[in-house]
Order: C-alpha cells, then structure tokens, then sequence
C-alpha cells in the first residue's frame, strides 16, 4: 500500500510539474507584445545603461523547462528625450555630447542618436558574452527588423537563440537556451507578435517595419492588419512626429 501510494504522489506531481511547462501564449499590453512561454512567465522589474548611459526601466519575462531557459527583456525607450533634455541643463560648456541645441537627428543630449542605435548596442552586448557566434543575420519578425544571434556558450556548450528587434520605442531581446545536444530553441522567437495599446495584433504589409525610421517618425508607420485580417490601417505621422491613424 504504501508503494502503491508512493507511486500515485509520484505520478501526480510529474502531471503537475507537465502541465505547468506547457506551450501557452502569453501577452502584455504594457510591453506590446506576445510569445509562446512554457507556463506562467516571471516578471522582474529592472534597468537598462543605453550605449550613452541613459538608464531606462525595462523588465524581463523568463521562464524555465527543465534545464532550458527562456525570456524576453523589453527597455522602454519612449522617455529618452525628456532624459536627454535634462542631461542638456548640466551639459558642461562645449561638451558637443550633451548640449541642447545637437540637431534633431541627434535629439537632446544625443537622444535620438542613443534610441537609433539601441538595436545594435544590445546586438553587440550579446557577442561580447563568453561565447562563440554561430550565426549574426538581420531578419524580421511579424515584419519587425531585428537582429538573429546564435551563441554556444563556453561554460558548457548550451545553445542560446536570440533575436533583438526595435518596435514602438521599446527594445525587445528575445533569448532561448538549451543543453548541448538539445533541439534548437528557435521555436521561441518565431513565436513573437506584436500587439498595440488595446491587445489588438499586429501585422505589417508589404513593408518591414524599423523603429529607426518609422518609429522615430523619418518615414510614415506601415499599413498594418487589423483584427479580421482584410483591410490594412494606414499610418501618418502626426505633428509631434509619432504615429497617429489615417482618417
């Protein structure tokens, strides 16, 4: 009886531990986005140092299977101007890195310039960890540019998969791991949407989304599908240079 009983607890608690590791979608209104996680992703509030040491709140999403590990950090850019703005007020004389008055490609304290390069700031903090690349490409998820990096990590030869994308004037690094010798985990990443400020999803047509561009309000955001999958929303830029529905 007691083996018998033993046995039951057993097999309880691995259905238990299965069942909390399953695939599910998860979505955040707040980050914009959606990925499939295995179980209930934690959630850490954090910072982020751009390349020009602004500091920027982000969180990270993760989430583990066994000995895999998977998460998604997102940095909200969208404050950076205001923090260039204030850098400018104690900008030494001369200092051409932190005045008010640098053109607007550049932004206050080089704003701009810092979110325009934030893809391959973070792209780059990803080569410099102990590890040897297998693959860097550019790419696009759900037509959002963004940047493919394969890593196999020195300690103990694991796989990482990442993918670093820019959408909205928020920073996404998408990371999986696995043992050595374990399937890759690009499942993970191609498992990415994009959702806007009422859960809706979105798809671009036709044209690849780049925050760089489109985002910062150089070009007009791309049309993109809305719910039923048929009719594409035209974008223009607005007065203050983000993006507001064609009527």
């Amino acid at each position: 009886m007691r083996i018998t009983a033993a046995l039951v607890l057993l097999t309880l608690a691995w259905s238990d531990s299965a069942t909390a590791q399953e695939w599910a979608p998860f979505t955040t209104v707040q980050d914009g986005f959606t990925i499939n996680f295995p179980g209930q992703p934690r959630v850490v509030q954090t910072t982020w140092r751009s390349q020009l040491d602004f500091v920027l709140p982000a969180r990270v999403y993760s989430a583990d299977r066994g000995s895999e590990r998977y998460s998604i950090t997102v940095v909200d850019y969208s404050g950076i101007e205001q923090l260039g703005i204030e850098r400018a007020k104690s900008c030494p004389p001369g200092n051409a890195n932190c005045r008010a008055n640098a053109p607007p490609a550049l932004g206050p304290g080089y704003s701009r310039h810092d979110e325009r390069g934030a893809l391959l700031f973070a792209t780059e903090k990803l080569l410099n960890r102990n590890a040897t690349m297998t693959e860097l490409a550019w790419d696009w998820q759900d037509m959002v540019e963004g940047h493919v990096i394969h890593l196999t990590n020195t300690a103990d030869q694991s796989r990482t998969y990442a993918y670093v994308a820019m959408h909205r004037h928020k920073l996404y690094i998408v990371e999986g791991t696995v043992p050595r010798g374990s399937p890759e985990p690009g499942l993970f990443q191609q498992s990415l949407g994009w959702i806007d400020k009422d859960g809706t999803g979105i798809r671009y047509e036709n044209i690849v989304y780049s925050n760089a561009y489109h985002g910062m309000g150089v070009y007009a955001v791309p049309p993109h599908v809305v719910p039923d999958g048929s009719v594409p929303v035209a974008v223009v830029p607005s007065a203050s240079g983000s993006a507001a529905p064609a009527r």
